[in-house]
């Protein structure tokens, strides 16, 4: 597929194996995600087709948003959002987070993953609504975009709320459940159909759909969240915790760093569902957990990081941007650098003043980097020595990106 046209000849063999898949879909013996009552990630109104969507949705520092389609280059105009602190997505959704509440947005493109292939639907995009709550709210999502749920921690109040991605995918904010547990800088992600919540005291607790406790484990400063094909990812001081379902019973793992690791990982990215994710603590280098061999990794990195992703394509690609402004490429074997670009970011060292919220996501084919002052969204090749495909201008100053229809 390329991204330079709308029109490929390969839409015709990829159209032919969606009606195929259609027509037969198989199980998988790896953990899922909830059942999906609508089917397939089916919702009304919304079309099948036969490739991805992919999109980029920009926020400007005002909070004017507009998405990208990255197939054909057409710019659709959304509605706008309160100026946000973060921004977060799982692929279809966009929460926009300030420091009283999360702006939901559906760029009404996704990817439903059957764990042998997919299904790709686009609708109109719209805003959903917004969540309130007190302080700068931790985002945790899933797998499935039309069902289990996603996570917003709000520090100040202690309140984790759990969202019903069903609703959301029919127009409406709805909260499973809105527990207090304390105020902290804490994290509420979906497992099942329920979660696991951090407290204050240094546990983690495993919840069901209602917020009762069905499970539990100890993990001191929790932070970083992200579900992988294998299961649930949260970070804590001396590791992770690897969180699955067995029927309704959770089984919690933990994962320990090596003897005199490194800072630990705060935050966690990959390509949506793959098992390895990169983790990064203080920038020094990227940690590679591998959540089916329940292994970490360390990569030495030429710079140090601002952020990180794992592809965890066939070629193992790790990709970085350096507090140089450079974009790094990673060999996740052999931890060895495969490339590095020129600085794609305005300041010659990323200074959040210029470069606020920097942000790096990875589809199978390229990389995405906003650069904030320069009004462009860098599109990476990062198997072809880090080069610059394109340089994407969005109709909004992008400040904030996420890439959709993943």
């Amino acid at each position: 597929m390329t991204r330079h046209s709308p029109v490929h000849p390969t839409r015709l063999a990829a159209a032919a194996i969606a009606l195929a898949t259609l027509a037969a879909c198989s199980t998988s013996s790896e953990p899922r995600e909830p059942s999906d009552p609508a089917g397939h990630g089916a919702v009304e109104g919304a079309a099948e087709v036969a490739e991805p969507q992919l999109h980029l949705v920009a926020i400007d520092a005002d909070g004017s948003a507009s998405m990208l389609d990255l197939l054909t280059d057409e710019r659709t105009g959304l509605e706008p959002v309160r100026p946000a602190a973060t921004v977060a997505s799982d692929g279809r959704y966009v929460f926009s987070v300030d420091d009283s509440g999360v702006d939901v947005v559906d760029s009404g493109v996704w990817t439903w993953d059957h764990a042998d292939h997919f299904h790709y639907y686009r609708a109109e995009p719209r805003a959903v609504g917004r969540v309130d709550g007190a302080g700068t709210a931790a985002v945790s999502t899933g797998m499935l975009s039309t069902a289990g749920g996603t996570g917003l921690f709000f520090p100040a109040s202690g309140e984790a709320v759990l969202l019903d991605n069903a609703a959301l995918a029919r127009g409406r904010v709805e909260e499973t459940f809105r527990l207090e547990v304390g105020a902290h800088d804490g994290l509420v992600a979906p497992l099942g159909d329920g979660a696991v919540v951090s407290e204050p005291d240094g546990r983690l607790r495993v919840v069901d759909a209602q917020g009762t406790t069905i499970g539990g484990t100890a993990c001191t400063g929790a932070s970083g969240t992200i579900t992988t094909r294998v299961g649930l990812v949260v970070g804590c001081e001396d590791g992770a915790v690897l969180a699955t379902l067995d029927g309704d019973d959770p089984v919690l793992e933990r994962i320990a760093y090596p003897a005199g690791a490194a800072a630990p990982a705060t935050t966690f990215a990959a390509r949506k569902g793959r098992p390895t994710v990169a983790g990064l603590g203080d920038g020094s280098g990227i940690w590679l957990l591998d959540t089916r061999e329940r292994s970490w990794q360390w990569i030495e990195t030429a710079t140090p990081v601002v952020a990180a992703s794992a592809v965890d394509d066939a070629d193992t690609h790790v990709v970085a941007v350096g507090d140089d402004g450079t974009v790094q490429v990673y060999d996740a074997t052999s931890g060895g650098q495969l490339a590095t670009s020129d600085p794609v970011l305005a300041s010659t060292l990323v200074d959040p003043a210029l470069e606020p919220g920097v942000s790096l996501s990875v589809d199978a084919q390229r990389a995405y980097v906003n650069a904030a002052a320069d009004g462009v969204v860098h599109e990476i090749d990062y198997a072809d020595g880090a080069r610059v495909a394109r340089s994407l201008r969005t109709s909004t100053r992008p400040v904030h990106v996420a890439e959709t229809g993943r």
